[in-house]
């Protein structure tokens, strides 16, 4: 890790106060969102008994964020971020209500659907808004420490919906996701652009489709983007347990829905500091190796917690695990912030939603049916062991990531 001295004396109150609105949108709706899927992971599996019921969330919620990503990413480069926010947010919110009041299956999976729906747009416009709030000097600590307040939320969120589900009922833990949510819609109608005004994207001859694609073409004829992108897709695909979890706290580690919030809370909570560390000292010369490092250590960690039958060990894993992954996705969040055009940021950024939208509910849907064929832990093995595949791949194929430095990455 390396940082220079200004990056090392800089607080995050250093940035304007448009970014601490964006940074206290992220931490109540991040909150709610994880809260709520705790809640609805928990349902769904006292409903059906079947972890292949669970793999379905993820796949009905990865249907509209894949689906709509390449949409999201022309309308992003065409409209105001901030308003799409805002109407993410109220989707959000009609998706709580609806998991809320669910009788059966079917209003979550609804309520899921409703989560990738309002996901397709937050993330290109999170990462289109950015760059108009903070100058480009400070552009890899504010994404640093737009992780760390994801982070934060992603400790408090999981465990918040355990608890609050355990010992007060749903009525409380919704009541309490719904209040977040709404809470989050008011910082996002705060948003000002303090670093230059918003431009919209001029618009050009090129047809509907040539524009919808434009983002596609760019990153796969980005040899570095691609194989970053790439990286955490299969990465995540194989590797992530997530939607898994509630079948370990209630059949292997018999801890209950009180449990099951630490196990989703632990990784976030070795993030955090990690992301904390990483606003100081942000990853520059060396930031292709260290992310290689780090994927690989996750996949470690998988095969690690596939071992473990105790709770505490079990946490301490997933809290390695979550640091590691903070430091992957910062590294990976500035490659592709730095070598994006700004004409195209939210239709680049839609095409990283893809990947990660890709890793992520397609690896739960994934983890469902490998959980369903193997048995629970022999997916988990499969998985790191295919982590650990997936580094060697890239490594071998894509040589000059290792040496990559960001301070001399710039757009094409």
């Amino acid at each position: 890790m390396s940082g220079t001295p200004s990056d090392r004396s800089t607080a995050t109150s250093d940035f304007p106060p448009a970014f601490r609105y964006l940074i206290g949108v992220r931490i109540f709706g991040s909150f709610a969102l994880m809260l709520q899927s705790v809640i609805l992971g928990w349902q769904m599996y006292e409903f059906t008994r079947d972890p292949l019921s669970l793999g379905l969330v993820g796949l009905a919620e990865a249907a509209p964020a894949l689906g709509l990503a390449l949409f999201a990413g022309y309308v992003v480069d065409r409209r105001d971020p901030r308003k799409i926010i805002s109407g993410v947010l109220l989707v959000s919110l009609s998706s709580m209500v609806i998991a809320w009041t669910a009788h059966g299956p079917f209003q979550l999976y609804v309520a899921s659907f409703l989560t990738g729906l309002a996901r397709s747009f937050y993330s290109p416009s999170f990462q289109s808004i950015l760059p108009r709030l903070v100058a480009k000097s400070t552009l890899k600590r504010a994404i640093a420490a737009g992780t760390s307040a994801m982070k934060f939320a992603s400790i408090v969120g999981p465990a918040a919906g355990g608890l609050l589900y355990g010992f007060g009922g749903e009525n409380l833990a919704y009541g309490v996701g719904t209040a977040f949510l709404a809470t989050a819609l008011v910082f996002a109608l705060l948003l000002r652009y303090d670093h230059g005004p918003y431009r919209r994207t001029a618009k050009n001859e090129n047809s509907f489709v040539v524009e919808l694609l434009a983002g596609l073409r760019f990153v796969f004829r980005n040899r570095l983007i691609l194989s970053v992108m790439s990286l955490d897709m299969f990465a995540v695909l194989f590797g992530g347990i997530e939607a898994m979890l509630p079948i370990v706290a209630s059949d292997v580690l018999h801890i209950g829905p009180q449990g099951l919030g630490f196990l989703r809370a632990a990784p976030a909570v070795g993030a955090l500091g990690m992301t904390l560390w990483l606003v100081r000292r942000p990853v520059s010369s060396d930031a292709g190796k260290r992310l290689l490092q780090v994927v690989a250590g996750w996949g470690v960690c998988i095969l690690a917690f596939a071992a473990s039958r105790n709770p505490v060990l079990s946490c301490a894993i997933l809290a390695v695990a979550g640091a590691l992954d903070s430091v992957s996705m910062v590294i990976r969040g500035s490659i592709v912030q730095l070598a994006s055009p700004e004409a195209m940021r939210g239709r680049i950024a839609a095409v990283n939603s893809i990947f990660i939208g890709s890793s992520n509910e397609l690896g739960e849907f994934e983890s469902g049916v490998t959980a369903k064929a193997l048995g629970l832990i022999p997916s988990f093995y499969f998985g790191g062991i295919m982590t650990l595949v997936v580094v060697g791949v890239i490594a071998r194929y894509v040589p000059e990531l290792a040496t990559l430095d960001l301070d001399k990455l710039t757009a094409e």
